[in-house]
């Protein structure tokens, strides 16, 4: 499938500057989605995040090229785009478990990273329930917090600013300005390429409150998924709309926001949906 052999060619310009800097931008555009999308559908995919795929697979070449050459550490480590020698030994070990300098070292052993193929993989042991639905641009209003463009970086912010909210009365507040659909607490990863990426908590409203940030989620079409649980199913519930859906829905991923809309955000008894924006594929 054309879906796949995009992700493929991404995996191909990795392995081809593995000794340059890995534009993550450019790998959206190869295939073709943001680079936030693309980092989130890798991260489901791979079972673990871009960059630290990066770092696996440069660190198995690292080690190739301490085993089998004169070159010194510090000449291994600018190869791989590191300045410091020390950020370089903190990453390989990390990796291998052992100092570049012990690699030399007869009977070391170090680990290796292939590079990733993708393939579809037919899976459906349950259903998915989802509509296709096109919708105007909407106001929304609430608290932001910028985003990384690594996203393994984000993965605290988004936790503490629900907790934050929770505790500090941010969500009651919330609901009282809500007055347009959809109805239900959101949460808005705006990570478009042409603005700054940031996390919105928020509610669609008519109204302004100085307390609060405004943001306008383009007019879109999106894949609109229903889920019930603890708020920790979303997240089993994008990773299926990513492995099980997307690759064969006919469908890619649109330069517009991600969103979750919490009907009933109780944490353990949660009834809510996931809004992925979708083009027909090409």
């Amino acid at each position: 499938m054309e879906w796949i052999e995009r992700l493929n060619n991404t995996m191909d310009y990795i392995e081809n500057h593995l000794t340059d800097t890995i534009d993550y931008e450019q790998l959206g555009r190869i295939a073709c989605c943001s680079a936030y999308h693309f980092q989130r559908m890798f991260t489901y995919m791979a079972g673990a995040t871009l960059s630290e795929y990066i770092r696996r697979r440069k660190m198995s070449l690292a080690a190739v090229d301490l085993q089998g050459g004169d070159a010194k550490v510090i000449e291994i480590a600018a190869k791989y785009g590191y300045n410091s020698p020390t950020a370089f030994n903190r990453a390989f070990q990390a990796v291998h478990g052992i100092a570049p300098s012990a690699v030399k070292n007869e009977g070391v052993s170090v680990k290796s990273f292939p590079p990733l193929t993708f393939q579809i993989t037919v899976k459906g042991a349950e259903e998915l329930t989802y509509h296709i639905e096109t919708k105007d641009a909407f106001r929304i209003i609430g608290v932001s917090a910028p985003l990384h463009q690594e996203i393994e970086k984000n993965f605290s912010i988004v936790p503490d600013m629900w907790q934050n909210a929770v505790q500090n009365g941010t969500l009651e507040k919330l609901a009282g300005l809500m007055d347009t659909p959809p109805m239900g607490i959101l949460g808005v990863s705006a990570c478009n390429e042409a603005e700054h990426w940031k996390y919105f908590i928020a509610v669609s409203s008519t109204k302004t409150d100085e307390a609060f940030a405004e943001y306008l989620v383009p007019a879109s079409t999106w894949a609109i998924f229903s889920g019930k649980g603890t708020n920790l199913s979303v997240q089993d519930l994008e990773r299926r709309i990513v492995l099980e859906w997307l690759p064969t829905s006919g469908y890619e991923y649109a330069n517009a926001p991600d969103i979750e809309v919490y009907l009933n955000p109780d944490p353990q008894n949660a009834q809510y949906e996931v809004w992925i924006p979708v083009v027909k594929a090409q």
